[in-house]
């Protein structure tokens, strides 16, 4: 048998341990231990995760790491994931949850360890096994995670193999293990993400990220610009909810610059316009090397000189779209920077900017205004959209945003994905429905279910 196929099976066989000998209890005690390992270990393991990738800051993955590993257990905790959960007291419809089998966990370079943590929790929540195939670029710290996993779930009695991880991850191995398992989990590039929707197997995967984020009037500019920045320079920009562009108020636009420079931005002058776009993109594309690196490497690289201390740059866009490639996704502290007249021109900005990259995914609005709030909502073809807070660190799950936290964010049919919400414990269920005839519905005659 090749490597995968003896992973495969021995996941099968401690699964389906796993499915028999675990109540809802004691597989809630093996997801809190997930989550607190990397709780525990969060310094070392964000300190492995830039030593290696070489990408990121090391603060924002120590709180990364922290913040995500609360999250999933603050969603998961006392949720009913087994067995029957529901009678219909009308139709006496029995609803019950049962595990999928065996998932395979994709995980990117850019969240090696918070992506294996919370796709584990998510799996054994449904009492699944799971095999987590890492990118090359992280493959030891999310190896080590696993490892770290496996020691502390140990002590509960669950099967030996219930989380494998691939230790020598490879293009081949991984399509391999996708075409094996039973449902794939697929967070990474839009290559990979293809690979898996063409593996045979049901697949949940991402989208690109492009996340537009609108400011209205009537807001305080500086706050906006503090929050905006704040969400943009997150681990220098990896994580794909991040802040890409800000659409503002034409009239206002000293204000609103200045309000940036307040909080540490360096407003690209118009003459290096093009120095920052042909430092960020090769062939239309994010060139790799800026991927998660610091202001002053992105502005040595342009040939741009910044001031000490800057914390984000800013690039007024010349047109939209396609019409400059600024508008684009840009994985570092680089943010575009759009002006318009009227409230619904921005709403129109920032799809036109999402139909390029992005469509589907999430997008951010700083308004006191409801009734624009829900324009937006309503006007964008994207999945989530935060309000007066981080986009960065919102979108994946906040415990007060009422959204599920996760690492894998659905962008609909928008951006080619089967979901459009936050992937969580809840996808990697099956569901049996115990059907009957109740004499307790009232079957309306055709007069009664026809008329108006």
């Amino acid at each position: 048998m090749s490597t995968i196929a003896e992973m495969i099976a021995k996941a099968r066989e401690a699964q389906a341990i796993f499915e028999r000998d675990f109540d809802q209890k004691r597989t809630d005690q093996v997801v809190r231990a997930i989550g607190k390992v990397v709780f525990d270990n969060a310094e070392m393991l964000a300190r492995e995760a830039v030593d290696e990738t070489r990408m990121g800051v090391y603060e924002d993955k120590v709180a990364k790491n922290k913040g995500k590993s609360k999250g999933v257990w603050y969603d998961l905790k006392g949720k009913q994931s087994m067995g029957i959960v529901s009678v219909d007291p009308v139709t006496d419809l029995i609803t019950i949850l049962k595990p999928v089998g065996v998932v395979a966990a994709i995980t990117p370079t850019t969240n090696p360890i918070v992506t294996p943590m919370s796709k584990t929790m998510f799996a054994l929540k449904g009492k699944n096994a799971i095999i987590v195939a890492p990118h090359p670029r992280s493959k030891k710290c999310s190896a080590h995670t696993v490892a770290l996993i496996n020691e502390a779930i140990a002590k509960f009695g669950v099967p030996k193999n219930l989380v494998q991880c691939i230790e020598e991850p490879s293009i081949e191995l991984t399509q391999e293990l996708m075409r094996a398992v039973d449902v794939v989990l697929a967070t990474g590039g839009m290559p990979m993400v293809k690979s898996a929707y063409s593996s045979g197997k049901p697949s949940y995967g991402v989208g690109a990220g492009n996340v537009q984020v609108i400011i209205d009037r009537g807001v305080d500019y500086n706050k906006a610009a503090a929050t905006i920045i704040q969400g943009r320079i997150f681990d220098n920009g990896i994580i794909c909810s991040g802040e890409q562009s800000f659409i503002y108020p034409k009239e206002d636009r000293e204000k609103i610059l200045d309000a940036f420079k307040s909080n540490g931005a360096y407003i690209v002058p118009d003459a290096d316009h093009d120095k920052m776009v042909n430092a960020l993109f090769v062939d239309g594309k994010i060139a790799g090397d800026v991927v998660g690196q610091s202001v002053k490497y992105i502005a040595d690289k342009a040939g741009i000189k910044v001031p000490d201390g800057t914390r984000v740059l800013v690039v007024e866009a010349h047109g939209v779209a396609q019409a400059d490639l600024i508008s684009k996704e840009k994985m570092c502290p680089v943010l575009a920077a759009f002006p318009y007249d009227k409230f619904e021109e921005a709403i129109d900005i920032a799809r036109t900017n999402l139909h390029f990259e992005g469509n589907g995914h999430s997008a951010g609005v700083h308004s006191n205004n409801e009734e624009h709030i829900r324009m937006v909502g309503m006007g964008l073809t994207v999945s989530r959209v935060v309000v007066n807070a981080p986009v960065s660190t919102t979108a994946g799950g906040a415990m007060a945003s009422g959204l599920a936290c996760t690492n894998t964010l659905g962008c609909g049919t928008w951006g080619n994905n089967t979901l459009s919400e936050n992937l969580t414990y809840k996808h990697l269920l099956n569901t049996t429905r115990v059907a009957r005839l109740s004499p307790k519905v009232h079957i309306p005659t055709d007069e009664e279910l026809w008329a108006e």
